[in-house]
């Protein structure tokens, strides 16, 4: 079965997919004719195969939030999402990031750690530093996939900046996959634009980087595609996604 999974998802180039495929984070499930699957991660889903309503309108067990992000394969799939969510699907354009090996200068990264603006404190994503990201509501996706710091210290890869103690940025991997990670970013609001995510997100692929681990990138919005840009990566395509409230 897990051959056929491949095959319904093909060549989509989402690490959140291979989470799931790869059996690491994230759960797979199918139709009954087991023509078409989901990939589920988070407050991701990815839906792969022969348009089934029955998977559009799944919600699994794990899954106990009300909110959710739906990827659709293709138009089939996303003409599904609009007659099945309705006025609850809202229709959000996201941004891809190339996945290019070797595409990182090492000296440039550096030079943005160092670049922190005074009374700043860069540190690695430890124990303490995840209990403040669990603690703050703003920062809570940095580690929210991750069940518990053994976990995350496992599979999980971040750095965070501080200020007087108190947590105000951080890069870290929202998921893992064999290879790699995906980059989830945050800054709290009182502190933006002071370059505290160019800083810690250089540093996570630094990091990434001396690990052997590639550091994907999916953007939300054209900033966090120019952040991308400024660290290295290229811009690939806008693809159609819904954010589902009330799922």
């Amino acid at each position: 079965m897990k051959e056929k999974i491949k095959e319904l998802f093909g060549d989509w180039d989402e690490s959140l997919i291979w989470s799931c495929v790869q059996g690491i984070m994230g759960e797979i499930h199918t139709n009954s004719k087991e023509d078409a699957a989901m990939a589920i991660l988070g407050d991701f889903s990815f839906y792969a195969g022969a348009p089934s309503e029955e998977l559009v309108r799944f919600k699994p067990e794990s899954c106990r939030q009300d909110f959710i992000i739906m990827v659709p394969q293709n138009d089939i799939w996303a003409e599904l999402i609009e007659k099945c969510y309705k006025d609850k699907a809202k229709k959000v354009i996201r941004y891809a990031i190339k996945k290019e090996k070797d595409i990182f200068d090492v000296s440039r990264l550096e030079q943005a750690v160092s670049k922190l603006p005074e009374g700043y404190e860069l540190k690695m994503l430890e124990e303490q530093e995840y209990d403040l990201c669990q603690n703050n509501r703003w920062a809570n996706d940095l580690v929210s996939q991750f069940k518990n710091y053994d976990t995350y210290n496992r599979l999980g890869l971040g750095a965070v900046v501080l200020k007087d103690g108190e947590l105000v940025a951080g890069a870290s991997s929202y998921s893992r996959y064999n290879d790699g990670i995906e980059v989830e970013i945050d800054t709290r609001e009182d502190h933006r634009r002071k370059g505290l995510a160019y800083g810690c997100g250089a540093k996570l692929i630094w990091e990434c980087l001396k690990k052997g681990l590639y550091p994907s990138w999916d953007a939300q919005n054209k900033w966090s595609v120019d952040l991308a840009k400024k660290l290295g990566y290229h811009f690939s395509h806008e693809y159609i996604a819904y954010e589902i409230r009330g799922y």
